[in-house]
């Protein structure tokens, strides 16, 4: 049997297979709402048999979107445009759904990428990005607001917020997004965290406003349904966020009750140099699954079936994430399940598509026709 079409339990969530389409943001929303483009997008993605589909990073509060077109769950009309998405979802597909809970610190207020992605100003349409600390993520940049005490409190119930607002909502599970450069990364790591407070400064104070805010969301999320979360592993900047301490992050998030880690690398200043190649961000989850008793989940130009494959049975994670590889093909699951030989979910609709040499590639034997 493919050890990428095994399943997984993660609480009572059974995954039918390891692979996990990666939460991708689209910036297509309006006022943090849902459009139309979302719909028909993950739609596409939740026909593809994948185990798992995470919804793109989606802002607790409107100042915490990364761009203006980023989705949110943060006041009725977002969450009741999120309900109807996910229902719609539902009717197409049995596939579980997620959604990634995140706050953009002092990456936010940024145009969209096809805009060149550089900070908008309040008089330019944008608004005030907060953060740890007072340090822009570019020097020619104004400095955020830093968060003060009553500030970090607002910010730990909008997280709780959001979480209650998905569980309405009927998502099946929470990813916390602690990475990319993002808030909760902010905090994690020296070079954008100089607080001199008890959020600063030693390792285990950076670790203690993401912790707090991670506990906060776990007591909040029913017991049932699992929570993970996705960190940077590395800033690939010396004297940054590193894989040692992000081991032991690991360990304390285990304890909070986490069910997952998405390891990923790298978003903190655009003074990283990163040496890409296929799957170079494996290592880093390979590197920190031995530290923990959760599923680790890699990420990183996974492209090939057996590149896939090889990666769960060497141990060096037990899911594997495709973003842009899934954007370009949508039906990759399919493609991955004839190579390895396994079967995989399909829409009965499509169950003609089925090549005449892998009978059994939907897992059904039979289409009639008159």
């Amino acid at each position: 049997m493919s050890t990428l079409f095994s399943p997984l339990s993660l609480r009572s969530l059974r995954l039918s297979n390891r692979i996990v389409i990666a939460p991708m943001c689209q910036y297509s929303a309006v006022d943090g709402v849902a459009q139309p483009w979302h719909t028909v997008h993950l739609g596409q993605l939740a026909l593809s048999g994948a185990g798992l589909l995470i919804v793109e990073a989606t802002a607790v509060e409107p100042i915490g979107r990364i761009t203006a077109g980023c989705l949110g769950l943060y006041d009725e009309p977002t969450e009741q445009a999120m309900a109807e998405l996910v229902r719609t979802l539902r009717q197409i597909s049995p596939m579980p759904l997620a959604i990634q809970l995140g706050h953009a610190g002092r990456k936010a207020s940024s145009g969209r990428p096809w805009e060149g992605g550089q900070l908008v100003p309040p008089a330019a349409g944008g608004w005030q990005p907060v953060a740890p600390s007072a340090v822009p993520q570019l020097e020619h940049e104004p400095p955020p607001v830093a968060l003060d005490a009553d500030g970090l409190e607002r910010l730990c119930q909008q997280f709780v917020d959001a979480v209650r607002r998905a569980d309405r909502v009927g998502f099946d599970a929470i990813e916390v997004h602690s990475a990319h450069g993002y808030l909760l990364h902010q905090f994690l790591s020296p070079i954008s965290n100089q607080r001199t407070d008890d959020f600063g400064g030693s390792l285990e104070n950076r670790m203690r406003f993401p912790l707090r805010v991670f506990a906060q969301m776990r007591a909040a999320w029913p017991a049932h349904k699992p929570m993970g979360l996705r960190f940077s592993a590395t800033d690939w900047i010396e004297g940054g966020w590193d894989v040692e301490s992000c081991t032991v992050y690991a360990k304390a998030l285990e304890k909070l009750g986490c069910d997952w880690l998405d390891v990923s690398s790298g978003g903190i200043s655009p003074r990283q140099k990163i040496t890409l190649g296929p799957g170079y961000q494996v290592p880093f989850a390979a590197q920190i699954k031995p530290s923990v008793g959760i599923p680790v989940m890699a990420v990183g130009l996974i492209t090939d079936p057996q590149q896939a494959e090889d990666i769960l049975i060497q141990g060096k994670a037990d899911l594997v994430a495709l973003a842009r590889g899934l954007l370009q093909d949508p039906r990759w699951p399919w493609r991955a399940a004839a190579a390895l030989g396994a079967s995989v979910e399909a829409p009965r609709q499509y169950w003609r598509s089925q090549p005449a040499t892998q009978k059994a590639l939907f897992g059904q034997t039979t289409f009639g026709a008159r």
